[in-house]
């Protein structure tokens, strides 16, 4: 779409809305996501969204309003989350959207965003095509992208001596881009190395005991695990039983964040290199340790990485509005370009024009158990920069607009 047609679509679509969504008490904000079946994630993000609402209205709100999220529930269903977008825009007034952490419903709302010209900050969702591929000007993303966490797993991986790999992930987007990823840069490094098993199990749906037999009879010399929630248990519990680990390294998508780490207590696997949050290592005088603090005041619960990113979210959403001046689709979108949201848990945060991705990186580190719980030791913070595609190569992927 050129910038002609975008700028007067824009103006009728301000034209429409604007006026109910300036005359309600609250700026209200859209916010999809599977909170029944994924509850361990989308709680704690639930509650990250809260604390910050509660900051930012407590210093006055956004454009002298309180800001208000419209809390729905997308059942796992793209379908159902296209018909509850649909009902949040036109029905409750909110003037953008957020949520969703399963990708292939994160991607059915951003073609929405895109059909009907309506802002979809994506917070969670982690396939690629997101911003790239399928990316679209009304599509903004918070979480780092898979690519970048697979390519830090992979730049670890390269350094050990393994050479045969067996790959498992839930055979859905997110699943799809993340092997993907993870190959394309480990070979990038280390051309010698070969994948001699690939193994999809359904989400939320895996026969453990199936996919560690196929993986053991496979011999890889390292594995690398996209699996989370109740399939990365049952994956965990299966083949610690059965030696499946033992003697292999092992590199883990999201096994370090809380939610699914913390549920294996003393099963947690030992030694697997992992992307994470390790809120429990953040030093006082930090941003980070400010956010703990606050959220387990606020909660009395710890942190998990929903917790973060739902914070980053509405902290994301006020300083957009904030710049913007305005609550119409347009002002927004232009907004959001390159839009820099200060102070937040990391320090500041970019959303870059070129792609609509943020510049929100990942911790990485290895697991361990301490005091009967899973952990992770030996970590870092990566910045997402030198793992990303060039920008030549992020524009060639990008939908023409």
């Amino acid at each position: 779409m050129n910038l002609i047609r975008r700028t007067v679509l824009g103006l009728i679509a301000a034209a429409a809305t604007a006026p109910a969504a300036m005359a309600q008490d609250t700026i209200k904000v859209g916010e999809i996501n599977h909170y029944k079946r994924m509850a361990a994630f989308a709680e704690p993000y639930k509650k990250g969204i809260e604390l910050a609402l509660s900051e930012i209205n407590e210093a006055g709100g956004v454009l002298g309003k309180p800001l208000e999220f419209v809390y729905r529930d997308d059942q796992g269903d793209p379908a159902e989350a296209v018909k509850i977008a649909e009902e949040l825009m036109t029905r409750e007034g909110t003037v953008m959207l957020t949520g969703s952490i399963l990708s292939h419903v994160g991607l059915a709302l951003s073609s929405f965003a895109a059909e009907k010209e309506y802002l979809y900050l994506a917070a969670e969702p982690l396939a690629d095509s997101l911003v790239w591929n399928s990316g679209n000007p009304y599509t903004f993303r918070l979480r780092a992208s898979t690519w970048v966490q697979a390519a830090m797993l992979a730049e670890e991986a390269a350094k050990s001596d393994a050479i045969t790999y067996a790959t498992i992930a839930p055979n859905y987007a997110y699943g799809q881009d993340a092997v993907n990823a993870f190959k394309e840069n480990l070979q990038r490094l280390k051309p010698d190395v070969e994948f001699v098993a690939e193994q999809w199990p359904a989400l939320f749906n895996i026969d453990a005991g199936a996919e560690v037999q196929a993986i053991e009879r496979a011999k890889p010399d390292a594995i690398y695990n996209v699996t989370f929630g109740s399939d990365l248990a049952k994956l965990v519990r299966e083949g610690g039983d059965r030696g499946l680990f033992d003697g292999r390294s092992v590199y883990g998508l999201l096994t370090g964040e809380p939610e699914y780490l913390d549920p294996l207590g003393d099963e947690a696997p030992e030694g697997w290199f992992v992307t994470g949050f390790p809120w429990y290592g953040f030093e006082d005088g930090t941003p980070g340790k400010t956010f703990v603090d606050a959220y387990m005041d606020a909660t009395g619960e710890t942190p998990k990485i929903g917790s973060l990113v739902g914070y980053m979210t509405a902290q994301s959403v006020a300083a957009g509005i904030a710049r913007a001046g305005a609550t119409d689709t347009e002002s927004l979108v232009t907004a959001f370009e390159d839009l820099t949201v200060n102070n937040t848990p990391i320090g500041d945060l970019t959303y870059r024009a070129i792609d609509n991705q943020s510049t929100l990186g990942a911790w990485v580190g290895t697991t361990a158990v301490e005091d009967g719980k899973g952990v992770m030791v030996d970590w870092e913070y990566k910045d997402p920069a030198p793992y990303m595609p060039t920008d030549e190569e992020i524009m060639a992927m990008r939908p023409a607009e």
